[in-house]
Order: C-alpha cells, then sequence, then structure tokens
C-alpha cells in the first residue's frame, strides 16, 4: 500500500515555547508532501525531519493567525535558494494573497519559481484541490476569523482487473482500462460479460481531517464520518472550558467528542495552550470519552 503518513512539525498554539513549535504538519502521500499550516521555525522541523524541500507541492494555511502562517515567508525564499523550478501552490481563507503579495514583491521578484496563491471560501465545504495522488476538501470551522480545516482523499481505483478472469475471455489488453474503469467487457459474438466477473474490489480510499483552530462544532461531523485518522485541536483541559468558549477553541474532551460522534478510527489531539509543560493531563481527559487518542509532538510521525 502506498505510503500515506502525517508528520507533526509543530502542535502548540499562539506563541513558541521551549517544548512545542507553532502548528505546522506534512502530509507524505506516494512521495507528494503537502503542508497544513506553516508556523515558525517550520524550515528547522523539517530538516530534522529529513523531509525534502524539492517534494513540497502544495501548503494550505487554516487562516491568517500568526502560529499558523509566519513561517510562509522564510520557507518561500528558501526554496528559491535551493533553485526550485516548479510552481509551489498555497490555499488559504480570503486574505491568503494580501498578507503574501507584499513578501513575494520586496523578497521573491527573482525567484526561479512561482508561487500560485489559491483563494478559499472557507465558510464552505467544498472540493479544493484535485491530482492523481488526493483529493483535498475545506472544512468550515469555527474561530474568531474566517478559518477552514481540510480533509484529505487518497485516490483508490474502485476495482482491480482480474488478470485470470481477463485471460480466461481472450480481452484485448486495450480494453483493459475500461473494465478496470467499471465497464462490462462485450464480446465478438455478442455475449456481455458483467464487470464483476472480471474485477475484484479495489482498496478503500484512506481518509485524514485537520481540524484546527475551532470551538466545539457539531457541525463537522457529516463531513469527517468515519475518517482514519482526525487531527483536532485540544488546546486546553476541562477546567478551562470557559476560556476556550471565549477564544473559539476547543478543550481536550471536547475534541473527543467530536470524534466519538464522528466514529473516526484515531484522534490526534493537539494544538495545545503554552501553560501546558506536557500534554499527559489533555490526553488523559481526552481518552475518558475516546479511547482511540494519542497526544500530537514534535517529531512524531503516523501513518494513516
Amino acid at each position: 500500500m502506498a505510503e500515506f503518513s502525517v508528520h507533526i512539525l509543530g502542535c502548540g498554539s499562539a506563541l513558541p515555547t521551549t517544548y512545542h513549535h507553532p502548528s505546522s504538519q506534512v502530509i507524505n502521500l506516494r512521495d507528494k508532501l503537502y503542508m497544513i499550516d506553516c508556523g515558525e521555525g517550520v524550515q528547522h522541523q523539517f530538516r530534522i525531519e529529513k523531509l525534502c524541500f524539492g517534494r513540497l507541492v502544495h501548503i494550505f494555511i487554516s487562516h491568517l493567525h500568526g502560529d499558523h502562517c509566519f513561517g510562509l515567508p522564510g520557507l518561500i525564499s528558501t526554496l528559491g535558494m535551493l533553485g526550485r523550478t516548479g510552481t509551489l501552490h498555497v490555499h488559504g481563507p480570503e486574505g491568503i494573497e494580501r498578507f503574501l503579495a507584499p513578501i513575494l514583491d520586496q523578497f521573491c521578484q527573482r525567484m526561479p519559481y512561482e508561487v500560485e496563491i489559491h483563494t478559499i471560501n472557507a465558510s464552505r465545504h467544498a472540493l479544493i484541490h484535485e491530482d492523481k495522488s488526493v483529493k483535498v476538501y475545506s472544512i468550515p470551522l469555527s474561530h474568531r476569523i474566517p478559518t477552514a480545516g481540510y480533509l484529505f482523499e487518497e485516490k483508490c481505483r474502485v476495482r482491480h482487473l482480474n488478470r485470470a478472469a481477463a485471460e480466461f475471455y481472450q480481452i484485448p489488453l486495450s480494453e483493459y482500462p475500461m473494465i478496470i474503469e467499471g465497464f462490462d467487457y462485450t464480446t465478438d459474438d455478442g455475449r456481455i460479460i458483467p464487470n464483476r466477473q472480471l474485477t475484484i474490489p479495489g482498496t478503500l480510499p484512506r481518509r485524514y481531517a485537520y481540524c484546527s483552530d475551532t470551538e466545539f462544532l457539531p457541525a463537522i461531523i457529516p463531513i469527517i464520518q468515519g475518517v482514519d485518522l482526525l487531527y483536532h485541536e485540544a488546546t486546553f483541559m476541562d477546567s478551562e472550558k470557559t476560556r476556550a468558549k471565549e477564544t473559539c477553541h476547543s478543550t481536550a474532551k471536547e475534541a473527543a467528542e467530536i470524534a466519538r460522534r464522528a466514529e473516526v478510527k484515531r484522534l490526534v489531539i493537539g494544538h495545545y495552550s503554552g501553560r501546558y509543560r506536557d500534554s499527559k493531563g489533555l490526553l488523559e481527559e481526552a481518552k475518558t470519552v475516546f479511547e482511540a487518542t494519542i497526544a500530537a509532538n514534535e517529531g512524531m510521525r503516523i501513518d494513516v
């Protein structure tokens, strides 16, 4: 099975601390890298994790708070100094172009590659990117400014060719692509061979959802229902529930409740407040609601 992994580069919130970096993670899917959020220090983390800068193809920014996007200017500049030639695609809510345009104009006029900015509607659940490997959908979240989560859905063939059956019916190689797409086969004498006799079920696409920053928001449950892995912010413990509500963030228990209701396979909590030196208490609270929870930490790689 092709690689589909999530690398945690930063899982802290707001201010950088000595024990957590601001938000950023990288998805490795079939040798392409997709970054979600780009807080300060991301280049250093990229090198520590031995990730290849040249394989980074898309960056998805959830919202325009500094702990999620202040690493972008330096990263864009570094990619130019490394000799990048392929276009870098940056996706984000309204305002992403206003944020990046002055930086590109001031510092990046002679770069050997293009930066293409894609503004998304953070209030809509929509397909925002598709390539041979993945479909990426926006997830409307509820925060103090327009914020989008992201759902990554691996692209898999629904069915695979049953080569023995194809050879038995002497089907030409030129017909194989159509059969894999789901079409029946008609022999020279007019017999119809049903597709189910010529193919076997394929693997189901793996799905990963990223939901940060957001207050407790049950409206996202139909979008993330049954995902293989959910990353959900857990900024506060339950004792700070009032503070969470005031700042439009979630508690660890609320993140776990979303995971439980959505029947996800695994939950990863992160975006910890700087008041917590470790994630032990947050993890314990989440596990009381949803046992299949793990706590994010820098350097962690999670297979989807």
